[in-house]
């Protein structure tokens, strides 16, 4: 039984005795007593209390009785549930199931944002990149161990089941999400999330993990929009420290830095832009904000890299910028 299920039985197993005594008491007499003072009779009898009678019972054989057995068992449904209760509180489970409840609140208002499938060795490093670039994120995920040692991530929001049940993605905004990313460790399990996360939402960006590269047509087919193999990368990482080793380390200490968090971003220019019109040197990107230019993607799907400070900045463009990560959250709040 789950700890919501034992929290909410013993609480009607308690309100139940107490109205069937008052119940009890009540019919004893007709109907003729207040059913007020009923409740204030079981309540006292169940709590020897021990204030008197409000309602005739001494003399009357069928109340007497009714009041023994209502004290004998009653009593004793009442202590264990209050001492279950207690045991609850004690435990903190009460307290972690109201702190799961708020969050289950906060995730039902979120937009826009990602869920992240596993928080294993991928998942981890993960959550903590997203956080780092301002997103907001969801972590699904069944093992216990591994969502305590994501939980050092500030203010972390997570859903504790199994991603391949749908009631779960359901529980963290997949209809509502921007992106999935799926981390699972096993490949079967990444095709099954990807199929029903597709389903439902089919305007979805799905990332996933592979690790056999066989298996990438069918993620593809199934509705991710991107693989990632972490062989493939961890070769390519291998060959790059080997052939332009300054290069990677100027990299790393980009991304691992704890004094500045720089970050290769992107800034979608939308059709309300107070940019549009102007030149990336008049944008104000890297006077205001502090941001390089990299480079840029057209409304037709073309890239530039390095674009000339006399560009004109255009709606539907996507200006790739590496900077602050606090000073591209600002631009692109203002774009």
């Amino acid at each position: 039984m789950d700890l919501k299920r034992r929290f909410y039985s013993l609480l009607v197993t308690i309100v139940l005795v107490v109205l069937l005594g008052s119940i009890g008491y009540y019919l004893l007499f007709g109907g003729s007593q207040k059913f007020i003072d009923c409740l204030y009779m079981t309540i006292i009898s169940l709590t020897s209390v021990g204030y008197g009678e409000i309602i005739p019972i001494h003399g009357n054989i069928s109340a007497q009785v009714f009041t023994m057995l209502l004290i004998t068992v009653g009593l004793g449904v009442i202590l264990y549930g209050i001492s279950a209760l207690a045991a609850l509180f004690i435990e903190g489970e009460v307290s972690g199931l109201l702190r799961g409840e708020k969050m289950k609140k906060k995730i039902e208002k979120l937009r826009n944002h990602y869920i992240v499938c596993g928080g294993g060795e991928t998942g981890f490093p993960l959550l903590m990149e997203l956080v780092k670039n301002g997103d907001t994120v969801v972590l699904v995920e069944l093992d216990e161990n591994k969502i305590e040692i994501c939980k050092s991530i500030n203010n972390l929001l997570y859903i504790k089941g199994d991603a391949t049940d749908d009631d779960n993605l359901v529980a963290a905004g997949i209809e509502k999400a921007r992106g999935l990313l799926i981390t699972l460790p096993s490949d079967k399990d990444a095709l099954y999330v990807t199929m029903s996360a597709r389903m439902l939402n089919p305007s979805l960006r799905i990332i996933s993990r592979v690790a056999n590269p066989m298996l990438e047509p069918k993620l593809i087919k199934a509705g991710a929009d991107s693989v990632v193999s972490p062989n493939f990368i961890g070769a390519l990482r291998m060959a790059s420290v080997m052939i332009r080793p300054v290069a990677v380390d100027f990299l790393d200490q980009m991304l691992r830095s704890e004094e500045r968090c720089l970050r290769i971003h992107e800034l979608p220019i939308t059709e309300d832009s107070e940019m549009i019109g102007r030149t990336l040197a008049e944008s104000g990107l890297k006077d205001k904000y502090g941001l390089l230019v990299l480079g840029l993607r057209d409304k037709t799907g073309e890239l530039e890299f390095n674009p000339s400070p006399t560009e004109m900045i255009q709606p539907g463009m996507v200006l790739v910028v590496m900077g602050d990560v606090d000073s591209i959250i600002c631009a692109r709040q203002c774009v």
